[in-house]
């Protein structure tokens, strides 16, 4: 299928079928308003939140491969990673800023599943009852597998419902997820045209509130709740409670379906020092870089803590997460046995990096040709670890 948009600005062999094939990430992730329907989450009137810049060389921080001893540096790190762009920012000041491939600081990129985290932040700006049943919310949802199950449930992705997220398997929910929204061509006719119909037909295959499974419907659905709960769609509450209160440099948007229902669990697309705005509020109890707060302290406090058997949760679950002692915590990924490390991330390559220790925040967007790429993203990791370390 062709895909409509200007044709001056949609290159001719875009269609729905290839736009996230390798060839053509690097520009699609840059431009999905170009042709896929979005919608707009306004930054509003307030002040930009001020990023002044303060060089510090970081492209040349070593790290050491702990399997192997080979050295590299910061920068041969994100030259081996298809990066787009990526920013330092410490004590509220940028030590790096770099973009590649014509993306500016200005140019929207699509966040993936960093989308998550600021969907589970929406959920905490509203104040909801984490312990309610979703159907206290979301009265259809008791004709689903998600009859029983609670926002902690969807926050934490400890719900038992049958969803499988095999990004190269053109038959998995994830996959169909993007067939019912319009992100993909229609090779199963019998599925519902929206996301909310399509959430409906999910079926549960455990219990809820067992191990950790990395199921993005989870987010879907929680996006749900908080439409229901504020009774405001969420491009206009994630601008309420969030985009606007942050400081935000640019307006970000959120692709939308047929009826305008939000991509929540990854259709935000955004600006990367808005990014590291964003990931600022963990490292200051909730309050922007303006000065607001937009979520209660109790909830970042939460967020780093986790729950009484978060880690045993993530250490039981089927994926192979390769982050020994980590835990999934309102969104966000822990990937060390402590909390000091909090990451926000998406497929190929999008993330935000946040630690404590060094009050550091970076952001890394990307165009990898594979959805998961271990070879990609702990190297990322580490580059990040070694700038906190040095700072620290």
């Amino acid at each position: 299928m062709v895909l409509g948009g200007d044709p001056g600005r949609v290159p001719a062999e875009l269609t729905l079928e290839n736009w996230q094939s390798a060839e053509q990430l690097h520009w699609t992730f840059q431009h999905v308003a170009d042709f896929l329907p979005t919608a707009v989450i306004s930054r509003g009137a307030g002040p930009v939140a001020d990023l002044p810049p303060r060089p510090a060389a970081l492209v040349d921080v070593v790290l050491t491969d702990a399997t192997n001893g080979h050295k590299t540096t910061v920068g041969d790190v994100m030259a081996a990673t298809a990066t787009d762009g990526w920013i330092v920012v410490r004590h509220g000041t940028v030590l790096e800023e770099h973009y590649y491939g014509g993306m500016t600081a200005d140019t929207p990129h699509l966040l993936m599943s960093v989308s998550k985290s600021m969907v589970g932040i929406a959920t905490g700006a509203l104040a909801l009852d984490v312990d309610a049943e979703l159907t206290h919310y979301v009265p259809a949802l008791a004709n689903s597998g998600y009859a029983g199950a609670t926002v902690r449930n969807l926050l934490d992705m400890r719900s038992g419902i049958a969803f499988s997220e095999a990004y190269l398997d053109p038959t998995a929910e994830v996959r169909l997820l993007e067939q019912a929204i319009g992100w993909a061509p229609r090779t199963a006719p019998e599925l519902p045209s929206t996301m909310y119909d399509f959430l409906l037909t999910l079926r549960q295959k455990s219990p809820h509130g067992g191990p950790f499974e990395y199921r993005s419907c989870e987010t879907d659905v929680l996006g749900w709740i908080c439409e229901a709960a504020s009774g405001v769609r969420m491009p206009e509450l994630m601008s309420e409670v969030l985009w606007s209160r942050l400081g935000a440099e640019h307006d970000a948007s959120i692709g939308v379906d047929s009826v305008g229902t939000g991509m929540f669990d990854g259709g935000v697309n955004a600006c990367l020092r808005d990014l590291v705005r964003f990931g600022s509020l963990y490292l200051s109890d909730g309050v922007s870089p303006t000065g607001q707060q937009v979520v209660a302290p109790a909830w970042i406090a939460d967020t780093l803590a986790g729950g009484p058997d978060s880690r045993a949760a993530f250490a039981a679950s089927p994926d192979d997460n390769r982050m020994p002692g980590g835990m999934y915590r309102n969104q966000c990924w822990f990937p060390y046995p402590d909390a000091n490390v909090l990451l926000c991330l998406g497929i190929h390559g999008q993330m935000i990096y946040v630690n404590q220790a060094a009050d550091l925040v970076a952001a890394k967007l990307s165009s990898w040709p594979l959805p998961q790429d271990a070879t990609k993203l702990f190297p990322t990791i580490a580059a990040f670890d070694a700038i906190a370390a040095q700072l620290a």
